[in-house]
Parts: structure tokens; sequence; C-alpha cells
């Protein structure tokens, strides 16, 4: 395992999320009522930043074209998409975001 702190849970409020890059990856990390989940920030449709679409309960809808993906298993829930993302383990120390790269 090779566990990255990416940010603070203080920097990501209840239904949003961000982007960091850790090494050449864009993550996504997204704050569903103080549960953090961590994916790719790339559509697979478009290649849209994920961290910009849209949030409700734990799905997260592309800004491009409206794919949309399920933040605990990266599977797709909605076309145009057909690949899933990739997603990635989350620990919390104190407010520190440390996702498992």
């Amino acid at each position: 395992m090779s566990w990255v702190c990416v940010g603070r849970t203080t920097e990501i409020k209840s239904g949003e999320a961000a982007a960091f890059a850790v090494g050449t990856k864009a993550i996504a990390v997204f704050n569903v009522d103080g549960e953090f989940f961590a994916t790719d920030d790339t559509c697979t449709h478009e290649e849209a930043s994920l961290s910009e679409g849209f949030l409700e309960d734990h799905l997260v809808e592309c800004p491009l074209h409206g794919s949309q993906f399920d933040l605990r298993t990266g599977e797709v829930h909605s076309l145009p998409a057909t690949f899933p993302i990739n997603t990635y383990s989350v620990r919390l120390d104190g407010d520190q975001i440390f996702v498992d790269v």
C-alpha cells in the first residue's frame, strides 16, 4: 500500500469534491455527508474532470455528457460512459485525508 496525504477534510465541504495531483494521477476526493471517497478525477468517456461534476448521494455525474459513476465501486450508472472509474481506499488521520494509490 502507498498511502498519500492529499489534503484536509476542512478543504472539502459536504456535497463537494476537490482534485489532487498524486504523481502523474489526478485523484478526485468527494465528501458525502462527512464520508470521504476517492476516485480517478477523469471520466472514462471524454476525459472531463469528475471533481467538477454534480454529486448526489454516492453518485457523481460528469459535467460534460452526464455519465454517472458510483463513488463506492466506480461502476457506471448511466451512459455514455461504458467503462468504470478506479476507486481508492481513504483513511482519515485527524483532519488529514490519506488515499491509497
